[in-house]
């Protein structure tokens, strides 16, 4: 799933997509089966699409990438981390968030 900056992130392309990326990362851990997952989606490739070349949105499948979920500790999902310059700069839970305290996050 790549549409426009939203990619899709396994534990192959992580270091080189997230960790050495020159913009935030805003990556999502989510999974099919999870409905407020898949509700904040949209709203996630909508700060992709109006935020082109400021900011990735990388998203994890934890069914597919378990051992990217046990890295980062995932215990609860929707769970969103945002890396600047290869370091955890923030990390928040669930699909309760605005768009506006999103972007803030993101510093947009």
């Amino acid at each position: 799933m790549a549409d426009g900056n939203t990619i899709t992130l396994t534990q192959a392309n992580f270091e080189t997509s997230v960790l050495k990326s020159t913009v935030p990362v805003l990556v999502d851990f989510w999974a099919e089966w999870c409905g407020p997952c898949r509700m904040i989606a949209p709203l996630l490739e909508q700060i992709a699409k109006e935020h082109p070349g400021k900011v990735v949105v990388g998203k994890v499948n934890v069914d597919q990438e378990q051992a990217l979920a046990a890295k980062y500790g995932i215990q609860s999902i929707p769970a969103f981390f945002i890396f600047k310059n290869g370091e955890i700069a923030e990390q928040f839970i669930g699909a309760q968030h605005s768009r506006q305290s999103i972007e803030a996050k993101l510093g947009l």
